[in-house]
């Protein structure tokens, strides 16, 4: 595959402990392609406000999957999982922007939904693919979604990770102005503070990560702040934007009517592995969300049919961290299974 002029390839360098530097060497210009020289390899994606940083496993010339990671992870959250995946697929994990290692967007600009399925199609078009498989986690997955829906064309099959394609509210008609409201609100208030972003020590900073997502365990949660934090003379600091706050604030959620529109345009195969103590039985509101969610099951079993596959294993919301291999074995027959035969049309 030729190198887009948009790409600058790094070869991944140790860490020096977390937040450690990495080099990058830039390629501009050229059409000669691109041979890794490990399994591993760090790339920087250029677009209007900086860069979308990613880590791609395997050669570009293998059928991409594009994996995408939960609101406020990176793209370390795949580190555990891939390793187990086939080897015979390029795997590129993404840092969504304000994420990571991703460039934080420009002041001014808030982060919506759609901001993240734009991303998605950038990274597309930056490795001029025209067909690819999406993996997501929680919010990853519902950017997956959302994209597959928009361009029902370019996706084979869809992974979500304790996620769904689409964010269903029944109560959306009440709900979407309060939302829209609350992102515009926190945003201004963020950009109004200039508070600095905290300082805390190694031990500090994973305690604090873990008391507040308690699906975690410790090496997870080290793993998520190799990549999350960068290292200062006092310590540690978040890399992602503090703009980013409240998740619900930032979705876009859709009644009924227009998930059922939506799940129409699906070309792609879709794969739902769902926690038995994840997202869906944890979260505040339980019947209403639960009640969303098999309702959402139902629409796809219905829409997609033969083409649709739910598998529900024991595990919390970071089930392809804590048990990589269970989840790795259950896509690694999918991803390996009859290609896609709908045809490429709306």
């Amino acid at each position: 595959m030729d190198q887009p002029d948009s790409l600058e390839l790094a070869e991944a360098t140790a860490a020096e402990g977390t937040g450690g530097t990495r080099e990058f060497l830039r390629l501009k210009g050229t059409n000669n392609p691109i041979r890794f020289a490990g399994f591993l390899s760090e790339l920087k994606l250029a677009v209007p406000w900086g860069h979308i940083a990613v880590k791609v496993w395997g050669l570009q010339k293998n059928p991409p999957v594009l994996c995408l990671h939960g609101w406020l992870d990176n793209a370390n959250s795949f580190d555990k999982l891939i390793p187990f995946l086939p080897k015979d697929f390029c795997y590129v994990a993404m840092d969504f922007g304000g994420h990571g290692l991703s460039t934080h967007y420009s002041p001014g600009l808030p982060y919506y939904h759609h901001n993240f399925v734009s991303e998605v199609r950038r990274v597309a078009s930056a490795f001029k693919w025209t067909r690819l498989s999406l993996l997501g986690h929680s919010f990853g997955g519902a950017v997956g979604g959302l994209f597959a829906c928009m361009f029902p064309e370019m996706v084979d099959k869809l992974i979500l990770l304790d996620s769904t394609p689409l964010l269903m509210d029944l109560n959306e008609v009440e709900n979407i102005m309060t939302y829209r409201r609350k992102n515009i609100e926190r945003t201004l208030k963020v950009e109004d503070s200039q508070k600095p972003p905290g300082i805390f020590s190694p031990e500090e900073m994973l305690q604090e990560l873990l008391t507040k997502n308690s699906h975690l365990n410790e090496d997870c949660g080290e793993l998520l702040l190799q990549r999350g934090t960068t290292k200062v003379a006092e310590g540690l600091v978040l890399n992602r934007d503090q703009r980013l706050s409240w998740p619900q604030y930032s979705f876009d959620f859709v009644g009924k009517e227009l998930t059922m529109h939506s799940l129409r345009r699906l070309q792609a195969s879709v794969l739902i592995i769902k926690a038995l103590d994840g997202y869906y039985d944890v979260r505040r509101e339980n019947d209403l969300n639960k009640e969303s969610f098999l309702l959402m099951l139902d629409m796809l079993r219905s829409t997609l049919k033969e083409r649709f596959q739910f598998v529900e294993i024991p595990g919390n919301h970071y089930i392809h961290m804590n048990k990589p291999q269970i989840v790795a074995d259950i896509i690694r027959s999918f991803l390996q299974g009859p290609p896609r035969t709908t045809p490429s049309r709306l």
